[in-house]
C-alpha cells in the first residue's frame, strides 16, 4: 500500500450546498505527486508478473478434470 503524504497547499472547491467538489493544487505538486503514482504502479506490476512461475508446477492430470473430480465429491 502507498503512503506517502506530501506537504501540498490545496485550496478545496465547493459548490452551492459548501460539498466539496474539487481540489486546486500547484501544477509541481501535481507532477511530484504523478511521479510517484507512476513509479508505485511499475513497482507493483513488477511484483505480480505471473509468468515466473510458467512450469513450475509439474502436473500429473488434466486440472479441469481435477477440478471436475473435486466437485463431484461434494454433491
Amino acid at each position: 500500500m502507498l503512503k506517502i503524504m506530501l506537504p501540498f497547499n490545496k485550496k478545496i472547491i465547493t459548490d452551492e450546498a459548501m460539498h466539496p467538489v474539487a481540489v486546486l493544487i500547484d501544477y509541481h505538486n501535481w507532477q511530484q505527486s504523478e511521479k510517484i503514482l507512476e513509479e508505485h504502479e511499475s513497482e507493483k506490476k513488477e511484483e505480480f508478473d505471473l509468468n515466473k512461475y510458467k512450469g513450475v508446477m509439474k502436473l500429473t492430470q488434466d486440472p479441469l478434470k481435477y477440478q471436475q473430480q473435486t466437485r463431484d465429491k461434494w454433491c
